[in-house]
């Protein structure tokens, strides 16, 4: 992408999320993402009904009367976008390829982040981590991220979802947020989300296109794997064809909703057709 178009696609990017991070996600996002942490604030002299667990003994041998610790909730956050940059996300059949969506998605937690004082980090992956930007606060830092996920090439198309989140649960020792964008086709990643989310608060969004949920009945279709290249031949106006095709999603939904729920994971679907606040709200309001 030429340097110009690139800034001009970066500036629209923010002038859309950002308004809509100041007027509709703020709030939401600190409501959702408050209190994740308790940091030592002062000791003050032991009050009756203190749990004794909080005593300082050394204030309290020094000083020769019971002191307790008090702590607060620790408002500097750090937040993670895991970004799914894979071949299928360059998939779309409405105005916008799943990429579109995952990058307005991440620019807007991103600013949601930064407005709340928190650290925002990202690791693009496909079926490896092909990018680890470590968190770090500042619009400039924000506007980095942009610019990688408008300019972002992937060495890889296929998509291993073990990979990064392996290498989340190793490479942040801190406690974070961590939301993974993907279209969840990829399988066989329960034991690494399990253990990521034991250490950090993972939350899950489910990014798909319309056409992937039912196929319409237009005849023969050639479909190609964006990841791995294949091609195929469907006749959609075969009502089995597409009633096995529905059959398989649904399984497929289902088959995820259960390892996000055994995981502890929250989760929330975006379509490519659809305005994307409203399950952003309603997942950071059910929080």
């Amino acid at each position: 992408m030429e340097a110009v178009d690139l800034l001009k696609k970066v500036r629209r990017i923010e002038i859309k999320t950002r308004g809509l991070t100041r007027h509709i996600f703020a709030g939401e996002y600190h409501s959702a993402f408050k209190g994740r942490g308790i940091a030592f604030s002062e000791v003050r002299e032991y009050q009756f009904g203190d749990d004794i667990r909080s005593i300082d003994w050394n204030v309290t041998a020094r000083l020769n009367h019971p002191y307790v610790k008090i702590y607060e909730e620790e408002r500097e956050l750090t937040v993670m976008l895991m970004i799914d940059v894979s071949g299928s996300g360059n998939f779309g059949t409405t105005v916008s390829f799943k990429r579109d969506i995952m990058t307005e998605v991440s620019a807007v937690l991103a600013f949601s982040a930064i407005y709340n004082n928190d650290k925002i980090g990202v690791i693009f992956f496909s079926d490896t981590v092909e990018k680890f930007i470590p968190p770090k606060k500042g619009r400039k830092h924000i506007l980095r991220i942009i610019r990688e996920l408008l300019d972002f090439r992937p060495a890889s198309n296929r998509t291993n979802l073990g990979e990064p989140l392996r290498f989340l649960t190793n490479a942040l020792k801190k406690r974070c947020i961590a939301f993974v964008i993907s279209d969840f086709i990829a399988p066989d990643f329960e034991e690494a989300l399990r253990i990521a989310s034991s250490k950090h608060d993972v939350v899950a969004l489910k990014v798909y296109d319309p056409l992937e949920k039912s196929l319409p009945d237009i005849g023969f279709l050639k479909v190609t794997d964006s990841e791995s290249g294949n091609e195929k031949w469907i006749d959609t106006s075969s009502r089995i064809t597409r009633d096995s095709y529905s059959e398989w999603w649904n399984s497929h939904i289902a088959s995820i909703s259960g390892i996000f729920r055994r995981c502890g994971v929250d989760f929330a679907q975006v379509c490519t057709s659809d305005d994307y606040v409203k399950p952003l709200i309603k997942l950071f309001k059910k929080r």
